[in-house]
């Protein structure tokens, strides 16, 4: 799943309350990568769902209004797919680069 919290009605630098998701996250054992604009979190649904609501309230906790994205892609019994997803990209980019002419 990727999602992204974001603190509401307390000025522009809100990087310190995403920190306080991004923490629940990590410390939550669950494969995860954060980028500029989400944090991606893998494993069964209970298990992912909760992680993200931890992670809301804990910003919710110092913002009075927070904005919650969700993306799923719900695929049983895929392992690791954050990262073989990539990787299948990758592969078609490498290929494609080796048919194109010099």
């Amino acid at each position: 799943m990727a999602f992204s919290v974001t603190p509401l009605g307390v000025g522009e630098d809100v990087g310190a309350l995403v920190a306080e998701a991004v923490r629940v996250v990590r410390e939550s054992g669950l494969p995860n990568e954060t980028n500029a604009m989400f944090t991606l979190v893998e494993g069964e649904w209970d298990e992912v769902m909760d992680v993200v609501r931890r992670a809301t309230e804990a910003v919710a906790a110092r913002a009075g209004r927070v904005s919650l994205v969700l993306k799923a892609d719900l695929r049983p019994g895929a392992v690791d797919a954050m990262h073989a997803k990539v990787a299948t990209v990758d592969r078609y980019l490498r290929e494609q680069e080796a048919e194109e002419p010099e």
